[in-house]
């Protein structure tokens, strides 16, 4: 087994909450808390576009494992609307279109957000990582080319007025997987007749992550530095939280940890996806847990996902 190997099933495993700062990509995050911690293997939860900020989870190690469980679930922004000008990419860093001041009292804007809350059709922005015919939209749009993309069925949970103020609409949402703020902005400025952008967006939650919990780059470098890595590293199930979790006795532990099927204790667990835990209540492997009962009353589970923990 060579150096590069050995690291990755060393270790450090578990999540990092990080605060993205404006400015970073998300593959650029990686990299730095990779050089920091000195870690083998590594990705994000979810990307955040470069001018936006807030939580990024990053997986470490074994962690990794977890990341195409959790990439589907609900997000929550804090956006800052610019009522005024639309953007080509929806956001500050593209061309301006001009639109009116003349802009609506808060009494407009709160029936709008009234009428958005559910589900509804939305087009995403065309400086988007979507892929048209085996290519990603926003290499298009830069050639100048003409992108033209299919609304796509979102949800929004939640769509609160935080502050209206000299054509600043500054709004907490909370939405399901795959919704664009951009576009909401879009879409808003245009019902509006004012025209509008997304002036700044910051991720307050996702994955089960808050913003009250993550660390800036500089504060984990700080922390590594100090020898408190244990304490800024979550568990590698940290965002499987929502998945049951299921306490083995030693044979079926076993059984499990050879990759086998095992019958199990499973009383009030509904069949699908469970998180599998040893004797001790130590995280290790995820599985199936199947609907018939053996003669004990066990359910049969099987192993999906072994993680190397020991």
């Amino acid at each position: 087994m060579g150096k590069s190997r050995r690291r990755d099933t060393e270790g450090p495993h578990g999540w990092l909450a990080i605060h993205k700062e404006a400015g970073y990509t998300s593959t650029r995050v990686v990299e730095r808390v990779k050089r920091i911690i000195r870690a083998g293997k590594a990705g994000h939860g979810g990307t955040l576009d470069p001018f936006s900020e807030g939580v990024l989870p990053i997986a470490l190690g074994e962690a990794t494992k977890t990341l195409a469980y959790v990439l589907e679930g609900d997000k929550a922004y804090r956006c800052w609307i610019r009522l005024g000008s639309e953007t080509d990419t929806g956001d500050p860093t593209g061309q301006f279109t001009p639109g009116h001041q003349d802009f609506p009292d808060r009494e407009t804007v709160l029936a709008l957000l009234t009428r958005y809350l559910g589900e509804q059709d939305q087009v995403p922005p065309i400086y988007s990582a979507i892929h048209v015919d085996g290519e990603r939209a926003y290499e298009r749009a830069r050639r100048g080319e003409t992108v033209e993309l299919p609304s796509r069925r979102v949800t929004f949970h939640e769509l609160t007025l935080v502050e209206y103020a000299d054509g600043l609409i500054t709004l907490d949402v909370r939405c399901g997987k795959g919704t664009y703020m951009r576009s909401l902005a879009r879409d808003l400025g245009r019902e509006l007749g004012c025209l509008a952008h997304l002036e700044r967006l910051l991720r307050t939650r996702t994955l089960g992550f808050s913003l009250a919990e993550c660390v800036t780059l500089d504060a984990l470098s700080q922390g590594v530095e100090a020898g408190r890595l244990n304490e800024l590293l979550l568990p590698v199930d940290r965002a499987l939280d929502d998945i049951p979790a299921l306490r083995l006795r030693l044979e079926a532990w076993s059984r499990v940890m050879n990759g086998q099927a095992a019958w199990i204790e499973a009383d009030g667990v509904a069949p699908g996806p469970v998180r599998l835990l040893s004797p001790e209540g130590r995280f290790g492997a995820t599985g199936t847990l199947g609907q018939g009962l053996d003669a004990s009353g066990r359910r049969p589970c099987t192993p999906k996902r072994l993680f190397n923990l020991a």
